[in-house]
C-alpha cells in the first residue's frame, strides 16, 4: 500500500478530467519512478503556471501576459468577435487556425441545474465590447447542447441593440457536442459556414 502522501496525490490526479483512479495511479507511479526526467520538470511547470498564468482582462483567455497574445496581435481583425463559453473552446478554435478575429470568453453557459445565471457570465462586458464601433460581427460559438443554445439565444437578445451582425456556427457541429472534442476540420468548416442567429 502507498503512503498517505502518495494516496493524496493519486486522489488529486483522479479528480482531473479524463483520469480515473487507475490512470491517476499510473501517472503518479510514472512521476515517482522518473523523478529527474518527469517529476522535477512537472513540478517546475506547475509552479510557473501557478505564478505566471492569469486571465486576460479583455477577453478572459489564459496567458502569461495581459492582454493575452490573441488580443495583443495587431494582425487580428478587431471587427470579428467570437464568443465562447470557456477557454478550452477558445483553444479548440485556435487550433484550427481558421479564425482571424478576437474572442470573448463567457466563463460558462446558463444552467438552471447548476445554478448558473446571467450574472455569473461576462455578458455585460461582451455587450460593452460589441457596442464599440470597430466590432462589425459577433459569432456565437457555443456548444450545440441545450444549455449552450439557451445561452446563445440569451446573448443574441442582449446584443440586439448593438449595431453588429450576429451569427452562429454552421451545422456540422453535432447536437450535444462539445467544441473541445471536435476535430479541427469540423470546427474549421463550422466557422466558415456560420449563419445569422
Amino acid at each position: 500500500m502507498a503512503g498517505a502522501e502518495i494516496d493524496r496525490l493519486m486522489q488529486i490526479f483522479a479528480r482531473l478530467p479524463g483520469l480515473g483512479p487507475r490512470s491517476a495511479r499510473r501517472a503518479v507511479l510514472h512521476l515517482l519512478k522518473r523523478r529527474e526526467t518527469a517529476l522535477d520538470p512537472f513540478l517546475s511547470a506547475l509552479t510557473d503556471v501557478r505564478d505566471r498564468v492569469r486571465s486576460c482582462s479583455v477577453c478572459g483567455n489564459l496567458d502569461t501576459c495581459d492582454p493575452c497574445a490573441v488580443c495583443a496581435d495587431p494582425r487580428r481583425d478587431p471587427g470579428l468577435l467570437c464568443v465562447v463559453a470557456d477557454v478550452d473552446d477558445l483553444w479548440a478554435l485556435e487550433r484550427t487556425r481558421a479564425f482571424p478575429g478576437r474572442y470573448h470568453v463567457l466563463g460558462g453557459v446558463l444552467s438552471a441545474l447548476d445554478g448558473i445565471g446571467p450574472e455569473d457570465l461576462s455578458v455585460a462586458a461582451l455587450v460593452k465590447r460589441a457596442a464599440a464601433q470597430e466590432v462589425a460581427e459577433v459569432i456565437l460559438a457555443l456548444s450545440a447542447t441545450v444549455d449552450g443554445q439557451t445561452t446563445a439565444h440569451y446573448v443574441a437578445d442582449r446584443l440586439r441593440d448593438c449595431s453588429v451582425r450576429i451569427s452562429g456556427l454552421a451545422h456540422g457541429v453535432p447536437i450535444g457536442g462539445e467544441l473541445d472534442y471536435l476535430d479541427d476540420g469540423t470546427l474549421s468548416q463550422a466557422l466558415r459556414a456560420r449563419r445569422p442567429v
